[in-house]
């Protein structure tokens, strides 16, 4: 079945009794609480180097999708390069983690498994070479950052990679092997393991503990003992942490702010460890971000703080800004994140167009959140149950995603409908296939994406804007957004009927102003107080034209 969305919006600079302030200029103006993040597995989005595919004698055939496929760093660079996420108007790029892996495999009821998907750490200071080099992740952050796009760093803290023959358990007073997490309130999901064969980082250690021997031989192979060492010393004499588990790896995290510049951190299992272990990584993330800010001087970050965005594992916007463990409530918001993962954007995406965004305005803008936000979704690498597993409803998923309050999450191949279903794939591997980088960009359903990514990159009123309803039938909104001299206000129509249509507009454009269509180029002139919109595509895009 075919369904044909309609969709109306007016930008609206200027006007509407605003103060007679200057205004900065839109298309660079950025705001977090609108971003567009574009998330992708490192390896399965584009192979710049075939040379790094393997690595570390990984070389037995692992299941359909569950071994590395050759995606790196410098693929995400070459994409950026070629322009392919300023298309979608993306702001901000969010891919899986980058530290080096575990070496061996596991297999334990999906088939062998490699640690393709970046989650299974086994040096937090070290690049995994199947994904690139510092300098590769360094020539990343530049090309990003010329291009007005910022980097999210996936971290992790809550736990290793698994064992393996290649991979030992690390020492008893790092790591917890047991038991295994049966979630029925805080103990049992924080001092538990996620599941088996997953050691759990001891987070609530309070005594000193010694580096890994193995880690320490390993760093002595790589000829960096001293530094690694030095640096630590270093770290711990300025901040006067004691010498546990969370402050070794946070020092580790951190460390790739002051190096490349990250401008924010996603952080993985934040329910699985004390709240306090986030509220030490925001504060050390934003020391070091401060530092590298003093020595590195960029105007896409000067005005910019550190930001923490959590994964707070079936988080709902619309439940309030605490996570219920049962026994316990706990706001992570105050305990460093700016946002949250909502998990519930998925089941939220089937209300009306006006049950949803007046629902998530509501609560956004409400006292409760303090100008906090939510990323909202509709597929992830680990979500089962995807607002469109079959992609039946592609046009509706990005009319809903990018037009939502919140940020939006473009999981990659959104644009393009790639499959959630792969044959021969177990699990979670079906939502991780390669990018199916020959389906042709320039079609409908990748135009729709990117005309609205746009609009909505120029337009911080959408995602971090307050939400009025003007009318339901036809169903008309007003979002608008105001932080200091800047102003921004926006209307969008949708579901409007295909033939054609006028739309009273006298209050907010004058008689004889032209308004031009985005989405055909179309321009279209007020005419005592009204408009009248006829379109093919059935999706107009219209803004003022510059005086």
């Amino acid at each position: 079945m075919i369904i044909t969305y309609f969709v109306i919006i007016f930008s609206l600079f200027g006007s509407w009794n605003l103060p007679d302030e200057t205004t900065v200029n839109k298309s660079n103006y950025f705001e977090w609480k609108n971003a567009t993040i574009y998330f992708l597995l490192t390896d399965r989005f584009h192979n710049g180097d075939t040379s790094n595919d393997v690595n570390f004698l990984r070389t037995e055939n692992a299941a359909t999708l569950r071994g590395f496929e050759g995606g790196d760093i410098k693929g995400i660079t070459q994409k950026i390069n070629e322009g392919y996420f300023q298309k979608l108007g993306v702001d901000v790029i969010w891919f899986s983690p980058v530290m080096e892996q575990i070496h061996g495999f596991v297999d334990e009821g999906q088939g062998r498994t490699y640690a393709y998907h970046g989650y299974w750490p086994r040096d937090w200071t070290n690049m995994e070479p199947n994904f690139g080099t510092q300098a590769d992740l360094k020539e990343l952050m530049t090309v990003a950052h010329k291009n007005g796009i910022r980097i999210l760093m996936d971290v992790i803290i809550n736990h290793t990679g698994p064992v393996t023959k290649e991979d030992p358990v690390w020492p008893h007073d790092w790591v917890r092997t047991k038991p295994q997490c049966t979630y029925q309130d805080s103990k049992t999901t924080i001092q538990c393991t996620l599941v088996e064969n997953l050691p759990d980082i001891l987070t609530e250690q309070t005594n000193n503990v010694n580096l890994p021997a193995n880690l320490i031989n390993k760093w002595k192979e790589e000829g960096r003992l001293d530094k690694e060492i030095a640096e630590l010393d270093k770290f711990f004499e300025e901040t006067h942490y004691p010498k546990t588990p969370r402050y070794y790896i946070i020092k580790w995290l951190t460390d790739f702010i002051r190096e490349f510049g990250i401008d924010g951190f996603r952080v993985d299992t934040v329910k699985h460890t004390e709240a306090s272990v986030w509220d030490d990584l925001a504060k050390e993330a934003e020391r070091a971000f401060t530092e590298w800010k003093a020595h590195n001087h960029e105007a896409l970050q000067e005005n910019q703080n550190f930001f923490m965005m959590g994964e707070v594992y079936n988080y709902n916007l619309l439940s309030g800004p605490e996570f219920d463990f049962g026994d316990i409530q706990v706001n992570y918001y105050d305990n460093g994140f700016q946002s949250l993962i909502n998990f519930g954007f998925k089941a939220d995406a089937n209300k009306s167009y006006n049950d949803l965004f007046t629902s998530y305005s509501e609560q956004l803008n409400s006292e409760q959140f303090k100008g906090n936000t939510v990323m909202n979704y509709i597929s992830s690498h680990d979500d089962g149950y995807p607002f469109d597993i079959n992609r039946d409803r592609t046009f509706e998923s990005a009319t809903k995603l990018l037009l939502s309050p919140g940020m939006a999450q473009i999981y990659y191949g959104d644009e393009i409908a790639r499959p959630l279903k792969i044959k021969g794939a177990n699990g979670d591997a079906n939502l991780r296939g390669l990018m199916n980088w020959d389906t042709k960009e320039q079609n409908s359903l990748f135009e729709h994406w990117q005309k609205l990514g746009q609009f909505r990159h120029r337009h911080p009123a959408i995602g971090a804007g307050t939400h009025v309803t003007l009318s339901q039938e036809p169903y008309l909104f007003m979002r608008t957004y105001i932080k200091g001299s800047f102003h921004d206000r926006v209307i969008v129509g949708l579901d409007l009927p295909k033939e054609s249509v006028v739309l009273h507009i006298g209050e907010y454009f004058s008689d004889g102003e032209v308004l031009v269509d985005r989405y055909s180029n179309e321009y279209y002139h007020v005419l005592n107080g009204n408009v009248k919109i006829k379109t093919k595509a059935g999706i107009v895009l219209l803004e003022r034209t510059a005086k």
